[in-house]
């Protein structure tokens, strides 16, 4: 297993030497490796576990590669610090210094990275709006950490947000109440105005159920049956008129 930990090209006799002194350490003849920690390397590992791969490598003996990396002392933002965002050092510059960006005239960012509005012509060409340098801080995260969508957040942003919600679902349940209360006054004046349409109209069918009772007792009385003789058949004395 040294073999694997050697640096450069062994001679022939070494090479040897290595392979006898790795063969009497799997027979137990002789002592096996100790890592740094002082561990004993078992020496029947096979090369392509013991070997640490280049992005692992600290040329140091031992299975530390295989082993589960102790996390970082920073993990977050919020175990460490957080870092103020857009706000700036000092005053504005009268005008423009070298290096600056050529839209706002900060010093702490490049042109390319500047946040501002593209401005048609930049404060290097104009001298006027400079912009005060931003609070630059480094901050060391862990790799989740740096991805992390919900690094940094504050909870009390919650709150207010909530409370927001809150107001607007009052002023709802408010407006709803209101329209509720017109809809009610106007379906009671709906019915109020169908409760009189509907005692002129029992009026007006009573009316014509009378018109017509007179009617059909008018025309049961002038009814005649067949062996009646007409009213014209009984005089029939053309000088009786």
């Amino acid at each position: 297993m040294s073999g694997t930990y050697g640096s450069g090209r062994l001679s022939r006799e070494d090479y040897k030497k290595q392979k006898e002194l790795e063969a009497a350490r799997m027979a137990g003849t002789a002592p096996p490796e100790r890592d740094a920690e002082g561990n004993e390397i078992n020496p029947h590992i096979p090369e392509f576990m013991s070997k640490a791969p280049w992005y692992l490598d600290t040329g140091k003996l031992g299975l530390q590669h295989q082993r589960k990396a102790k996390p970082s002392t920073t993990t977050s933002i919020n175990e460490s610090k957080w870092y103020t965002r857009g706000s700036r050092i000092g005053s504005a510059p009268k005008k423009y210094r070298r290096g600056a960006c050529e839209n706002c005239g900060a010093m702490s960012h490049k042109t390319k990275e500047c946040m501002e509005r593209p401005r048609k012509t930049g404060a290097k060409w104009t001298g006027r709006d400079m912009m005060a340098d931003e609070r630059v801080e480094s901050v060391s995260l862990s790799y989740d950490a740096k991805r992390d969508m919900w690094n940094g957040y504050d909870a009390t942003q919650h709150k207010t947000l909530m409370s927001d919600w809150e107001l607007v679902e009052e002023a709802r349940r408010k407006r709803k109440a209101s329209e509720l209360d017109k809809s009610k006054e106007k379906d009671q004046s709906d019915v109020n105005a169908n409760s009189i349409e509907a005692q002129f109209a029992s009026s007006d069918e009573d009316d014509e159920d009378d018109d017509a009772n007179v009617k059909s007792k008018s025309t049961v009385r002038n009814l005649r049956i067949r062996e009646d003789t007409a009213k014209y058949l009984r005089n029939l004395d053309p000088d009786s008129a």
